[in-house]
């Protein structure tokens, strides 16, 4: 099959080697015609100079910055092209897709070297693929102005100017006149000038070729011709195709759709609470051809049939009914807007999982240059095998016999694209005639429906409510899930405290050389960080303070009177610390007979926030603190019956 493309030239360009923002960097260069194809290597200036020279319909190229260092320079590059002459991007606009999976989508052939690189993106520009790249619109500007400036010119000054303005006046007349003979919507503007007119500008709707008015300079008046530029960078495809397509649909209050290309693309997604059948149907007719159409329920429901059936499509339902998880799994790198969206959209991604190598069956089978989206279409929808669709294409492709002599005339690219759109109109009259019955269908039961208006309204308020039910009953079953979650991180941080507090009586004493083989003779010793409240705090929210425990203080200084009470209430059996006391602490705990040790007299081992000291060195600890206790009570005593002496001689003198 042959496109309209190939009636003209094409050029299929890639770079070579070098980069166009360096120097001289060359290009493999593929010319496709009709009959031929050249391939040749060629500089960016003999490539922009056989531009010029053959004007070809298409220069078509994988990445348009390969002909142009940036967006101004692309500009200038478009602005030179000749007026027939497109620049195409065959791998699409903005977020162009890889040479190679739009070739093997189009069955044409490629490879990596440059020059099989541009061969590839000139057939498919052949065949109609990809974007046109435009910097300017289809409003074109016509001025009319002095050819030459109104100085003196050899008669006196006025009558010069009086006939160079007249001379504007008159072409400017002129080129209205042709453009209201072609039938061009413009608009005027002229500025007037002293015996006609200083210039004449023409805003005309319609490209340059399209205006029957040339650009040129002679004697007093000169004539422009200039397409208007636009804001940017547009992309406008080289044909509005209706791929095939799979369709997943979810029914019910909300309606939603999504498309999806055959190869797994995810190409759009829809919902609307207001929007009936029609319009569900319009919007998916906009976008593409329905293959097969999808459900993420069984059996399929109502509603999704009819719409299978509008489309004369295959449909598609699970073997159970898809769960949310499962949706939203499937559906995890692709955007959607709500549940509706996700739960169509999943629909139409697992029917494509389910027929994936169907359709690459299929796909092998197909010759380049034949539709692969309509055989699939005619083998899945309509149950015919590859083979007899390929050859009912093929004898649809074979020229029918004629009973004159001569060859029919080759159709023009404009001819070939107005036929192509009167196929499309034809397609979409006969879907609305369709369409159109059932609306007539549906007109006969208006009566019946508005005796049931007040039921449905009924249903779909509980419908609401139910949605407002299940979506409140999600948020609490994450929620619940979310407190499961911390809980588990909660018992597996208990469990290895458990864990670690359990190898206190596991541990290898091998540094204790004393110590029986039953590891006999150890005592716990519990860790405080600090001598603060918050510390004691802590470490009895972790594994406990109680009477007649071990304490080990890390560190034992700046605690007040109130901390030392706190940890007094504890009743421990000796405090081991580190650092000095303060005297107030000190006090507090000799006072409630509380044993206080320095660390370094007792041997301990620790694991985390816990230890293990030899029971004779904590023994040993608490004699020498009584022994310490006893001279200090002998101290004190000394000192006061001291001071009571004194007071009482202080007496004795003053009487």
């Amino acid at each position: 099959m042959r496109t309209s493309a190939l009636d003209a030239v094409v050029f299929g360009v890639d770079v070579q080697q070098g980069d166009v923002r360096g120097t001289n960097p060359s290009y493999a260069l593929v010319i496709l015609t009709e009959e031929s194809v050249e391939r040749d290597v060629v500089s960016h200036r003999k490539l922009r100079r056989l531009i010029a020279d053959r004007e070809p319909a298409i220069v078509a190229t994988d990445n348009m910055y390969e002909l142009a260092a940036d967006k101004d320079a692309l500009v200038h590059f478009l602005g030179s092209l000749p007026t027939e002459t497109r620049l195409v991007q065959v791998t699409g606009d903005e977020q162009p897709e890889p040479l190679s999976r739009v070739a093997a989508r189009h069955g044409i052939p490629y490879g990596r070297d440059p020059m099989q690189e541009a061969e590839a993106a000139a057939r498919l520009a052949a065949h109609n693929v990809g974007q046109e790249v435009s910097a300017f619109t289809d409003t074109t500007t016509v001025k009319v102005s002095r050819g030459r400036s109104t100085g003196s010119g050899g008669w006196s000054e006025d009558r010069f100017t009086r006939r160079i303005h007249g001379s504007v006046r008159k072409r400017a007349r002129e080129v209205e006149s042709t453009l209201e003979e072609a039938a061009l919507e413009y608009d005027r503007e002229v500025r007037e000038a002293y015996g006609g007119f200083a210039n004449a500008v023409f805003t005309v709707e319609a490209r340059p070729t399209e205006i029957p008015v040339s650009a040129n300079r002679s004697g007093d008046v000169r004539v422009e011709i200039e397409r208007e530029r636009r804001d940017g960078i547009e992309f406008r495809p080289l044909a509005k195709r209706l791929d095939h397509v799979v369709v997943g649909i979810d029914p019910g209050t909300t309606t939603a759709a999504a498309i999806v290309s055959l190869d797994g693309t995810v190409l759009d997604v829809w919902s609307s609470r207001t929007s009936d059948a029609a319009d569900v149907i319009e919007w998916i007719v906009e976008r593409g051809r329905p293959v097969i159409v999808a459900a993420d329920v069984t059996p399929m429901p109502e509603t999704v049939e009819k719409f299978r059936r509008s489309f004369d499509a295959a449909g598609w339902t699970p073997e159970r009914d898809l769960a949310i998880d499962e949706k939203q799994h499937r559906t995890r790198d692709h955007p959607y807007d709500d549940d509706h969206q996700r739960d169509a959209l999943a629909a139409a991604l697992f029917a494509v999982d389910s027929h994936a190598d169907q359709f690459e069956r299929i796909a092998e089978k197909v010759p380049p240059g034949i539709d692969r989206g309509g055989v699939i279409d005619r083998v899945v929808s309509g149950e015919e095998s590859v083979e007899a669709v390929l050859t009912d294409l093929t004898e649809e492709d074979e020229p029918e016999p004629e009973s004159s002599g001569h060859e029919p005339r080759e159709l023009t690219p404009e001819e070939e694209r107005i036929r192509s759109l009167e196929a499309q109109v034809e397609r979409l009259e006969s879907h609305v005639d369709r369409l159109e019955g059932r609306l007539e269908e549906r007109d006969e039961r208006v009566e019946e429906l508005e005796t049931e208006l007040t039921a449905a309204r009924s249903r779909e308020r509980q419908e609401v409510r139910k949605e407002r039910e299940v979506t409140r009953l999600e948020r609490r079953a994450n929620q619940l899930e979310r407190e499961r979650d911390a809980a588990r991180e909660e018992v597996a941080t208990l469990e290895d405290k458990v864990e670690r507090m359990k190898a206190l009586w596991k541990l290898d004493h091998s540094n204790f050389s004393d110590v029986s083989a039953k590891r006999a003779g150890l005592v716990p010793v519990k860790v405080v960080e600090k001598f603060t409240r918050d510390a004691i705090r802590r470490a009895d929210e972790a594994y406990g303070l109680a009477s007649d425990d071990v304490v080990y203080l890390r560190d034992a200084s700046g605690a007040g009177r109130s901390t030392a009470e706190l940890l007094a209430d504890f009743d421990p059996r000796v405090v081991l610390k580190d650092g000095g006391l303060s005297e107030m602490a000190d006090a507090v705990l000799f006072d409630a007979d509380v044993p206080v040790a320095p660390a370094d007299d007792v041997a301990m081992q620790e694991v985390d926030e816990l230890a293990v000291a030899r029971e004779r060195d904590v023994d040993a600890a608490i004699d020498d603190w009584h022994e310490r206790a006893r001279e200090r009570e002998r101290s004190n005593t000394a000192s006061m019956v001291d001071r009571l002496i004194s007071e009482h001689r202080a007496g004795d003198n003053e009487a």
